[in-house]
């Protein structure tokens, strides 16, 4: 029983991870058993540039998702919550999300764990 990988399964693992973190899905239609180590290195400097501009993107989109959440809840007690809490229940009364804070992040685009 072999307990390492080889050079070769190493680099395959870390393309797959890469490509997952870059496309949201493992590239299951890429066949890299006759890449060389090179044609990984090229691939993983192009999966890291990605990788990089999904995340600013998603940050850009968090932030705008607070503010508008925010901006929301605001208006909530506005309008008649009591509190920031109670506003919050009537939000995830109106985006059907059962009370789970996790989810209400996944349906409005905040950052995972933003209430905790």
């Amino acid at each position: 029983m072999q307990d390492t990988m080889t050079r070769k399964e190493e680099l395959h693992s870390i393309y797959w991870d890469m490509y997952k973190d870059a496309h949201g899905f493992r590239p299951r239609h890429v066949d890299t058993t006759g890449w060389t180590e090179e044609q990984f290195a090229a691939e993983f400097a192009e999966l890291e540039q990605i990788i990089i501009r999904e995340n600013q993107e998603r940050l850009v989109s968090e932030a705008k998702a607070i503010q508008r959440f925010e901006n929301q809840i605001m208006q909530l007690i506005t309008i008649g919550a009591k509190t920031r809490e109670q506003a919050i229940i009537w939000m995830h009364a109106a985006e059907g999300t059962g009370g789970d804070d996790e989810f209400l992040c996944y349906t409005l685009g905040l950052p995972y764990r933003y209430f905790k």
